[in-house]
């Protein structure tokens, strides 16, 4: 580690003041994205057009990543494209609730989910340094877990303030105070740490023997990383991998096994749409629900990510078994079962947002990595939508046959993974 990085702030300090910027912009964000099918349907659309503009906007966060990733990688400019992104959500969610017409409304929901995308290559990299000394799964673990946080947090203050008889306009302005604070701590910290890249010693060649304890100099530490097969010492040094070196195969493996898990992954809005259509729940406690489903995803996000620390890749064998559950339990006419089910979904999407973003960062040397984002992040995009279109066909069908073909996938991910594994060792 670099006296430049280290000595202006350790590592666990980076990781945990980043966490509170994604804290923040969660709160704005998912503040908004837990009303956005009402507020469009009070300008007057359908629920074609609610479902079109959400698909179109959860692709806008994933895709434009294959783009945006290889762009902060070439230019080495990883700041601004994070604070950039950032600005954007910011600008875009209060502006939502002041628009009266539908066309503009759509545009600031792309808009939003398009600022993630710009975003997220670039600060998954810088973020990817410091948890090499704090450790990949607890560094992107703790990040994920303050980020859920916010994402409970959000919708529930965002469902008090319309239960008070406000409308959408006071409820998505006040998000615009997190968002400006999120921006003011973002700033701070890259003038405290320009370059993170000083936190990660060259690439397993002469790393520290123990990792940084969050708690300090006088905690337990778990011992450091090995290097990873195949590295030469080209790629050892941060930010000096030539752009052209090729992706390791066992990233283009794991890619597969996330693209098949994902592919098997009933969507919240399948999930909801089940338990309102068939009154199981009110429109308006499907928010409180999602909130504790991103509860239940920051602990899963902890769990997983630590385990990820001392178990290694295997610990992913979960993600499977957790997506395979959820339409066994949420399709049903049950209560108790549905509610079951989503905190389940918000267990597997801890385990993807958080604990899948850290085996990255152990496949990929630091000069590949905002592309290897990228990519993952397109993969990701990809096979989210296929999940969707693929979810509510077998749902309108047959919900055993959904069950069954869910099964089948996650059973074919689990093998994937097992060849990922292989291709590392």
């Amino acid at each position: 580690m670099t006296s430049t990085a280290a000595d202006r702030l350790r590592p666990w300090r980076f990781v945990l003041l980043f966490g509170v910027v994604s804290l923040l912009a969660d709160f704005v964000y998912e503040g908004a994205r837990s009303v956005t099918g009402p507020l469009l349907a009070s300008l007057g659309a359908s629920a074609a057009v609610v479902g079109v503009v959400t698909g179109v906007g959860e692709a806008a966060a994933l895709l434009p990543r294959l783009i945006s990733g290889p762009l902060a990688e070439r230019t080495g400019r990883f700041w601004a494209w994070t604070i950039a992104g950032y600005a954007l959500t910011v600008a875009a969610v209060p502006l939502l609730g002041l628009v009266g017409v539908l066309w503009a409304a759509c545009t600031l929901v792309i808009a939003e989910r398009v600022g993630k995308a710009v975003r997220s290559p670039a600060k998954d990299t810088l973020l990817s340094h410091a948890t090499a000394v704090t450790g990949r799964g607890r560094g992107f673990a703790v990040h994920e877990a303050m980020d859920q946080v916010g994402a409970l947090a959000g919708p529930l203050l965002v469902a008090a303030i319309l239960a008070a008889g406000s409308g959408y306009g006071p409820a998505l302005g006040v998000l615009a105070l997190p968002g400006l604070v999120a921006l003011a701590v973002l700033l701070w910290l890259w003038t405290r740490v320009p370059d993170p890249a000083g936190y990660e010693t060259p690439a397993g060649y002469e790393t520290p023997t123990r990792y940084e304890s969050p708690a300090g100099h006088g905690a337990p530490a778990v011992p450091a990383p090995r290097a990873l097969p195949g590295m030469t010492a080209s790629h050892a040094v941060p930010g000096t991998a030539a752009p052209r070196t090729r992706l390791p195969r066992a990233f283009w493996v794991y890619a597969g096994f996330t693209a098949a898990t994902t592919t098997g992954f009933a969507t919240f809005g399948v999930l909801s749409f089940h338990a309102v259509t068939r009154g199981l729940l009110s429109a308006a406690t499907v928010p409180v629900l999602y909130a504790a489903a991103m509860g239940v995803d920051a602990l899963a996000a902890l769990a997983t990510g630590w385990a990820y620390d001392r178990l290694g890749p295997r610990v992913l064998a979960v993600l499977p078994l957790l997506a395979a559950t959820v339409p066994t339990l949420a399709f049903t006419n049950t209560l108790a079962l549905v509610v079951a089910g989503a905190l389940i979904w918000g267990a597997a999407m801890g385990v993807q947002e958080s604990t899948l973003r850290a085996t990255v960062a152990d496949l990929v040397p630091p000069g590949r990595r905002a592309s290897a984002y990228g990519i993952f992040a397109g993969v990701v995009g990809a096979a989210t939508a296929a999940g969707g279109g693929l979810a509510g066909a077998f749902y309108d069908a047959s919900i055993p046959t959904l069950i069954t073909v869910t099964a089948g996938i996650q059973a074919a991910a689990l093998l994937l993974l097992a060849a990922s594994r292989r291709t590392r060792t």
